[in-house]
């Protein structure tokens, strides 16, 4: 599958900037689409995959090796193996700051983004590669699928419904194991996969670092820090208070949000769709589904906030433009919706000209004048773009 939008936007960035920083987390498709880059890119390629013992080798002399190869494009494949890399290619460009001489990838964590962002500042463009999301999957994999299994393509696109859960525990064990550890997080991995699986029963809800601290048994800044990496690596997302000229007592903590649905429900111990049906997690998850579909689509200019009082009122998302709120969202998993009082008390404190309930299947329809019904698909489509 060919990343359309991903592979649009190297092409402008590559126009201007003499390295392009892919961040992701594992597995999720950074190598392939690097790629299928190099048939866009106008001069020759070289691809080092620092995990390879014989790729690692050759950039023992790196200035060396690499200012043999200054005429090509060179893709240096997990980057955050040899960090001492990044003042190297610093020197090297400023020595021939010409457009599109490197592309790093790396599975993002806090050492590569301060790496780059000291040695790189003013040279490097990032694109966060995410998981496939239903623009992408159209055609391939219904919404009720691709909900359950989320988007790492070996999930969603695996042979058969066993295939996906093994790869997926595979991967969460791996990740804890290994790929945490090799980023640079110290923590025991059985006290990480505590961590994780806390943070999936509290997904869609308001962090609270000391409860889970008191749980784990360990202080509320050490979950915070831990919190912070893991965000870091793009396996969870915080979502922060809205608050801005808002004259009521606000919620200031953050929601969280598991970073795929397939990785949440295996967290969860959820096998099935039909098991979370029946689940009272149902709700969340589904508001985690559309967060993550919104938040991998906006436009850049967008901010997502979401909205909560001390009095009760509350509204699952709000895209906000220039700390002005453009838009809420009303999230439900519900084939009839019904507008409550708190939403449109919510409106009422942000003065949201365009409002939304979103669900799963349904007709895209007013049920206010200043409140619309729709489907996810439709929002994705039809709506979001014009924000």
């Amino acid at each position: 599958m060919i990343r359309e939008y991903y592979i649009s936007q190297l092409q402008k960035l590559g126009k201007y900037f003499p390295v392009i920083g892919i961040i992701g987390p594992r597995q999720v498709g950074k190598t392939t689409l690097a790629k299928q880059f190099i048939s866009y890119i106008e001069k020759e390629t070289l691809l080092l995959d620092l995990e390879k013992p014989s790729d690692y080798e050759k950039l023992n002399n790196p200035e060396l090796y690499l200012k043999q190869h200054e005429d090509k494009c060179i893709i240096i494949d997990e980057v955050q193996i040899r960090p001492e890399l990044f003042a190297i290619l610093r020197s090297l460009i400023d020595e021939n700051r010409v457009p599109l001489r490197f592309i790093i990838l790396g599975s993002a964590s806090p050492d590569i983004i301060r790496n780059t962002s000291e040695s790189l500042a003013g040279r490097i463009a990032y694109i966060e590669l995410m998981p496939f999301n239903l623009k992408e999957l159209s055609g391939i994999a219904e919404i009720r699928k691709q909900h359950f299994f989320g988007g790492f393509p070996d999930s969603i696109l695996a042979k058969n419904s066993e295939a996906s859960v093994l790869w997926i525990d595979n991967f969460l064990k791996t990740y804890v194991e290994r790929d945490l550890p090799l980023l640079g997080m110290s923590a025991n991995p059985i006290l990480v996969r505590r961590l994780w699986e806390m943070l999936s029963w509290q997904n869609a809800n308001v962090l609270n670092y000391s409860s889970i601290g008191k749980s784990l048994g360990i202080t509320h800044n050490t979950v915070r820090n831990y919190i912070d990496f893991l965000e870091g690596a793009f396996l969870i997302n915080r979502v922060q208070a809205f608050f801005v000229n808002v004259k009521k007592r606000i919620v200031k903590s953050p929601k969280v949000y598991i970073a795929d649905t397939g990785l949440l429900h295996r967290l969860l111990r959820i096998n099935s769709y039909d098991e979370l049906f029946g689940n009272p997690v149902l709700g969340a998850s589904w508001e985690t589904f559309v967060y993550n579909q919104i938040s991998g689509l906006k436009n850049n200019d967008i901010d997502i906030f979401y909205y909560r009082t001390h009095a009760g009122t509350e509204i699952d998302l709000i895209l906000v433009k220039a700390l002005i709120p453009v838009a809420s969202i009303e999230i439900k998993f519900s084939a009839s919706p019904k507008v409550t009082k708190s939403l449109v008390t919510g409106i009422n404190d942000l003065q949201t000209e365009k409002n939304f309930i979103i669900v799963p299947n349904s007709e895209d329809y007013l049920i206010r004048e200043n409140i619309r019904v729709c489907n996810i698909t439709d929002f994705i489509i039809k709506y979001l773009p014009d924000f």
